[in-house]
């Protein structure tokens, strides 16, 4: 199993900088791609990046290329989102995911790929 639980969500002032954390635990964590994905109220989880296993490939929602950084640091069981440039459209609930299969070359962006979820962590930003 892959258990993850994420922090760093807050209240930030739009154009501002927020970190998100997501800690992990099993023993695979260092063998799965890991994503992110965000859910505004109403509306459908959506898909904001992702991070081979490995680290070395990323991959990124158009909405938040160029503002948002994924990393991911294995010997501490973690991956990181790093959001700067803030916008209010940002604000939504942000959930860490650990992909269903092990060493995948590809880096996936569908929910379906995805087996192991966070509880997730509120982002609000303010205009």
């Amino acid at each position: 199993q892959v258990q993850l639980v994420e922090s760093g969500g807050g209240l930030v002032q739009a154009g501002g900088s927020l970190r998100l954390s997501c800690a992990a635990s099993g023993r695979t964590f260092g063998s799965r791609t890991m994503g992110w994905f965000r859910q505004a109220p109403e509306k459908e989880r959506e898909f904001v990046a992702a991070i081979s296993w490995n680290g070395g490939n990323t991959n990124y929602a158009d909405s938040v290329k160029g503002r948002f950084t994924i990393s991911r640091d294995n010997a501490k069981n973690t991956v990181y989102l790093q959001m700067n440039s803030l916008k209010p459209e940002d604000t939504a609930v942000y959930y860490c995911a650990a992909d269903a299969i092990s060493h995948r070359t590809v880096v996936v962006a569908t929910r379906g790929d995805y087996a192991y979820w966070g509880q997730g962590t509120q982002v609000t930003v303010s205009s």
